[in-house]
Order: structure tokens, then sequence, then C-alpha cells
């Protein structure tokens, strides 16, 4: 019986390890784009600016002025701070960071998922607490199915 492997898929996880180095640190927009590569939002090589100036928006909201920002917010930072963004693609970007498990919104506002204990607005304790319990769902089933796997070859 042959397995349909995309019906499988709960959800995915992606985040990069990549050297932060001084040429990274020297402007706001590389930082920026460091994290998107970071976090799976952008993929190396793409030149598209709109998915990481919606992050850097967040960002600035979150973890900067401490405050959950709403569209018009958004908007307004990212047509100050970046280029001219048109609401569809604005609302495809906050779309596909919800549905990658980054932000949430209720009320009309946008924020970060909140980590499971600490201040949301703490950048350390935001990352640090990032996909931990997507990471140990995951972990467990890996774990399961070695166990599985082992019975099988006995």
């Amino acid at each position: 019986m042959e397995l349909n492997e995309a019906s499988l898929i709960e959800s995915e996880i992606m985040l990069r390890n990549l050297r932060l180095t001084n040429e990274v640190l020297e402007t706001k927009r590389s930082i920026a784009r460091w994290l998107a590569l970071s976090l799976g939002v952008i993929n190396p090589g793409e030149s598209r600016l709109s998915a990481v100036a919606v992050l850097d928006a967040l960002i600035n909201f979150q973890f900067v002025k401490g405050s959950d920002p709403n569209y018009d917010d958004l908007a307004k930072y990212i047509n100050d701070n970046w280029e001219q963004m048109n609401e569809k693609t604005l609302r495809y970007h906050l779309l596909k960071l919800k549905n990658m498990g980054l932000i949430e919104n209720s009320k009309g506002k946008f924020y970060f998922t909140p980590p499971s204990f600490g201040d949301r607005f703490d950048a350390n304790a935001w990352a640090d607490k990032l996909f931990e319990d997507e990471r140990r769902q995951i972990a467990s089933k890996i774990g399961n199915a070695i166990k599985e796997l082992k019975s099988k070859q006995q």
C-alpha cells in the first residue's frame, strides 16, 4: 500500500543555523534579511524584500516598541521604512507567517506567537521558546517511530 505522505504532514518547522557575521550586523536591512533566512521566511538567494519588510515591522512593534500593531500600523511602518506595499501583498505575508506558526492575530492586532512562559515582549524569551511545543511533539513521534522500527527488525 502506497502512503500519501503529504497528507501525513501536520506542520513544518524551518530554522536555519546561519553565521552572524559583522557584515550581517552592519545594517538594519541585512539583519532583517538574516532573521528572515534563519526563520525560513525566505529562501537563500531570494531577492524579494516584501517578506523581510513585514518581519521587520513585526519585530519593531513587538520587541522595540512593546506593542501589538494592527494592519494600518504595519502598512505605515513598511511604507515609511521599506517601500510601498499593497494591501494584498501585506495580507499574504501575514497569512504566510501565521501558517508558519510565527505569528497570531486577535482583535485586529498581530503579534509573534507568545512563549509558553516569560515576557512575550522579550526577544530572547521568545526565541528560546520558538517552536518548543512542535519540537517536543516531533521528537516524541520520532522516538516512537524508531521504537516501532526496532520491534519490526527483531
